[in-house]
């Protein structure tokens, strides 16, 4: 595992490559594209189970999770990922995924919704993304959650 560089301020992401899954371009180019934006990257590589992610962010004090798949098997490794993270004390943390998610090619709204609505992750990403398209939705979720945080500060002041 890779540490996060100490002067990212944007916030930190942990990055990985789920389950049995041995593809790693498109994470490695989504973790360069994340660092050169300002973000520190905690990379597990591939193979990476739900266990790691989530003592990763634990570790690391992660503002987000990034999960890549490109063999489809997301749908078998991603359920319960949202559950573990409430279990481990940081159900709010932000939890993307991109890559080939499902063995079948199904209308991508249909997996964004089993992913979003179902396994309860806040983004989902298909094949061909920009990074820039995440790394903009990453930007704002952090952003949005932070001013979320300081208003309930101060309310309780």
């Amino acid at each position: 595992m890779s540490t996060p560089a100490p002067s990212a301020s944007k916030g930190t992401v942990v990055t990985g490559v789920i389950g049995d899954d041995v593809h790693v371009i498109g994470i490695r180019i989504m973790e360069y594209a994340l660092r050169r934006s300002g973000f520190a990257v905690v990379s597990l590589g591939p193979l990476a189970s739900q266990k790691e992610f989530v003592e990763a962010a634990i570790e690391t004090a992660a503002d987000a999770l990034f999960v890549s798949s490109l063999n489809g098997h997301a749908e078998l490794h991603l359920p319960g990922l949202r559950g573990a993270c409430v279990e481990a004390g940081i159900g709010d943390i932000l939890i993307y995924a991109g890559g080939q998610l499902t063995i079948r090619q199904p209308e991508w709204s249909g997996v964004e919704r089993r992913f979003t609505q179902g396994m309860g992750l806040d983004r989902v990403y298909p094949p061909g993304t920009s990074p820039d398209v995440p790394i903009r939705d990453l930007a704002a979720d952090i952003a949005a959650r932070r001013r979320r945080a300081g208003a309930a500060a101060e309310a309780s002041e």
